[in-house]
């Protein structure tokens, strides 16, 4: 296995422990803009009890993926930040005003209405974030961005629009499929969460019940509009060398998480509704195949040096020995059970 797919390995996994832990907090924030009713301020409590401990903590993974993008296959960071930077943009406005908006929402000295304002930008910001992130990865697979030819034959800079390859349905349903997921993994750690309080818990378990049959059926959206608008992408969704492993696979997971959740084992759903969202990901990673920008960069020519990837894998290495058991200390320290207070002002 040469350095340059053990680094792509690498940056898979971290997104992977990106939507399992960020992904989360932005579907709470999600749940967050639709709670509603007498229920609205204890959802909301609960919610903010959640997140924030620990949400920055959480965007260490997108860093991580940014970074090694950038430092690994840097001709494909710089067609995908060319190509896609209105996305990218939104995510980027998106965390940034979330995070904000949190941290003002729950720490400021303003009055109870700006307060509200501010938490209406949270949750906004929340619902806009994921939705950018599928479009991304959409814009990424879908085969429209181009590369005009530079000197001697090799790949020039980006020669198409910076629009077709993100505003397909194939990208909307990769987005709204995105957004569903996340709200799923949010339902199912808020209800394994409130332990205190059995009428919410209640309430978010029926909403992860929900989450599940709609993810269901936005999945077999966008393996549809893929098959019309990506088929090179579809053909590798369904046809891999590893398609067949990571749909069952998912599959198992999701039935999993569906009878746990119908039996109230919540910390089992916790688990398997992880697995279920990771094969999603590691799915669309191995449908991708050689491809970092499907028909514009393969591995081959992404930019890698080895001399250069080499070190940063030893680094990563080194640092996780610090940083691991760091990261595990954060989480026992600030996610060990505690009440959540009744209400948020």
């Amino acid at each position: 296995m040469t350095a340059a797919l053990v680094l792509r390995w690498v940056i898979g996994l971290a997104l992977v422990a990106y939507v399992l832990s960020g992904g989360a907090d932005f579907g709470a924030g999600v749940w967050d803009l639709l709670a509603r009713g007498r229920r609205a301020p204890r959802e909301r409590a609960a919610i903010a009890h959640a997140i924030a401990p620990i949400w920055e903590a959480n965007h260490i993974w997108l860093i991580l993926v940014v970074v090694l993008a950038f430092t690994g296959f840097p001709v494909a960071f710089a067609v995908v930040a060319t190509a896609l930077h209105i996305p990218i943009v939104l995510v980027l406005v998106g965390i940034v005003l979330r995070g904000a908006a949190f941290t003002f929402r729950a720490y400021g000295l303003q009055s109870s209405d700006l307060r509200g304002r501010w938490g209406r930008v949270f949750a906004w910001s929340s619902l806009m974030t994921p939705v950018g992130l599928g479009l991304i990865v959409a814009g990424m697979s879908s085969g429209e961005i181009r590369l005009s030819v530079g000197h001697g034959g090799q790949s020039g800079l980006v020669s198409s629009d910076f629009f077709s390859s993100w505003t397909t349905s194939f990208a909307a349903s990769v987005g709204v499929f995105t957004l569903v997921c996340m709200m799923m993994l949010a339902a199912v750690y808020l209800a394994a969460d409130l332990v205190d309080d059995p009428e919410l818990r209640e309430a978010f378990r029926g909403r992860a019940i929900a989450c599940e049959l709609i993810a269901a059926v936005c999945a077999a959206t966008v393996a549809w509009r893929a098959s019309i608008e990506s088929p090179a992408l579809f053909a590798e969704l369904v046809g891999g060398p590893m398609a067949l492993a990571v749909h069952v696979g998912a599959f198992v997971a999701a039935v999993a998480t569906l009878w746990a959740l119908s039996s109230r084992k919540f910390a089992i759903a916790r688990v398997t509704v992880g697995a279920q969202v990771a094969a999603v990901v590691i799915g669309w990673g191995l449908a991708m195949d050689d491809a970092l920008v499907r028909g514009a960069v393969n591995m081959r020519d992404a930019g890698t040096v080895d001399a250069v990837v080499e070190p940063v894998l030893w680094t990563l290495a080194g640092s996780g020995l610090v940083v691991g058991p760091a990261l595990w200390w954060l989480m026992r320290v600030f996610k060990h059970h505690q009440p959540v207070p009744s209400s948020e002002a």
